[in-house]
């Protein structure tokens, strides 16, 4: 067996209406079906559907994090700086945290969803990592 490629990610979420603000309106991100039952939207970036949210409920437990699981999911969103600049002035004024870091293949925003989901935007910065495969291990504080 041999994985070709990432399919899609489907994250569990409270609300599926506070959810479609966050990843519809504030990320800008198209839907392309929604689903009854269960309550899912599902994206496209591309292919049929990349990334899809999946309503539980608002009385829904959320795992401690340090629990196994997905740590966050990330979304390219270009290839400069400026790009990522601007992608922080829009989460500044929503109101929403994010965490500037380097990881010198990619300048990367980090920050949470409505149900405490880390996301993370990138923009690729370099491609070292295409003859050093560790680069992409790098990590360090990014002041934007």
């Amino acid at each position: 067996m041999k994985i070709q490629s990432l399919g899609h990610v489907v994250l569990q979420v409270r609300s599926i209406e506070a959810s479609r603000a966050f990843y519809s309106d504030l990320l800008g991100m198209p839907v392309v079906a929604d689903m009854s039952e269960p309550s899912m939207l599902f994206y496209s970036l591309g292919n049929h559907h990349d990334f899809a949210i999946m309503e539980v409920g608002e009385d829904a437990e959320s795992a401690p994090k340090n629990s196994p699981g997905l740590a966050h999911v990330a979304f390219k969103i270009g290839d400069s700086l400026d790009v990522l600049k601007a992608a922080k002035a829009e989460l500044d004024e929503a109101g929403v945290r994010c965490m500037p870091v380097d990881h010198e293949v990619t300048k990367s925003l980090y920050f949470d969803d409505p149900d405490g989901n880390q996301v993370e935007l990138y923009v690729d910065s370099s491609d070292a990592w295409k003859t050093e495969p560790q680069r992409v291990a790098q990590m360090s504080a990014l002041e934007i």
